[in-house]
């Protein structure tokens, strides 16, 4: 009888992974688009600045963040300073910070999946797990892991491919990176349909340029995140109470 219940068990639970692979699946397409070629432009620059290919395959599979994967190419080629490095890692990646704050509440009861989803948590990533509708018949859990894990995929691959055929691969991947961007636009517009009140993305917005013009394009994302973060905090009930209404 027990063994009749774990396989009824085992059945359902492996019914509810598959059910979430597919419907996580298709929300990462896009992402596919972009991290793939991304990747296999990070693969092929590790290759010509004098790298194996396991340093790209591992780098992306452990560090996981584009940008600072980028960066670490002139870090290891120049002398060592881990002071140096450290600092421009937090520069670079502080945003998700506050990506982590956003995501509290959403991770909470996802058991042993919390701990790959903190890790994997990319700008990519926390974008389609905070703003999906996931089906009510969906394990969020396993839905998020699964994006958060093929976006990873994509990543990974892409750098390990680049790695091993970059001295082979020739092409022009200028304006690629835009990718990226036009998704981020079109996750904005997808949000701001959805939402009846548009105050906190106005906020963000208007946040967002005061600091572009105060700070310059290369340093106004820390302190525009903090700005929102301080302003919304302070407004968090009025804006909570007008969303009710």
């Amino acid at each position: 009888m027990k063994t009749q219940l774990k396989q009824v068990s085992g059945k359902r639970e492996r019914q509810a992974i598959k059910k979430a692979f597919l419907a996580a699946f298709p929300h990462t397409i896009p992402i596919f688009a972009g991290f793939w070629f991304l990747g296999l432009t990070y693969g092929i620059y590790m290759n010509v600045s004098g790298f194996s290919f396991w340093y790209p395959m591992l780098m992306s599979l452990t560090i996981f963040a584009g940008s600072v994967e980028f960066v670490a190419v002139n870090l290891l080629l120049g002398a060592f300073n881990p002071l140096q490095a450290f600092t421009m890692t937090l520069m670079i990646n502080a945003r998700h910070l506050f990506y982590g704050i956003s995501m509290l509440e959403t991770f909470k009861g996802t058991g042993w999946k919390k701990f790959y989803l903190i890790f994997g948590m990319c700008d990519e990533s926390f974008s389609i797990n905070y703003t999906a509708k996931i089906p009510k018949d969906v394990d969020k859990g396993w839905f998020m892991f699964f994006v958060t894990f093929l976006n990873h995929f994509y990543w990974f691959s892409g750098s390990t491919l680049g790695g091993i055929f970059g001295s082979l691969i020739h092409f022009n991947t200028e304006g690629l990176s835009f990718v990226m961007t036009a998704m981020f636009v079109v996750i904005f517009l997808e949000q701001w349909l959805k939402d009846k009140k548009h105050k906190s993305s106005l906020l963000g917005l208007g946040i967002s340029l005061l600091s572009l013009l105060a700070f310059g394009s290369e340093n106004f994302l820390i302190p525009s995140m903090l700005a929102i973060l301080g302003v919304l905090t302070l407004l968090r009930k009025p804006l909570e109470k007008e969303e009710t209404i």
